[in-house]
């Protein structure tokens, strides 16, 4: 049974559940099944060192000078 992160589109709650096959979740505040699934991120664990920051994209850099993009080689 995985776990996701929702977001109930009737009263704004975010909530985590346990979701088993076939079955469909609901808010615990509105009890509504109208919900958004979000992204998780998984946790950093404990004692490791910081994940590398990935560089700022090119903002369609490619379009506008008509070359490739710096970002990649």
């Amino acid at each position: 049974m995985p776990i996701f992160e929702y977001a109930c589109q009737d009263c704004g709650q975010q909530f985590e559940t346990l979701v088993r096959s076939g079955s469909v979740p609901a808010c615990p505040h509105c009890h509504s099944t109208q919900l958004e699934k979000l992204l998780s991120v998984p946790a950093r664990p404990m004692g490791s060192e910081a994940a590398p920051t990935l560089p700022p994209g090119c903002g369609g850099c490619a379009q506008a000078s008509g070359g490739g993009c710096p970002m990649r080689p």
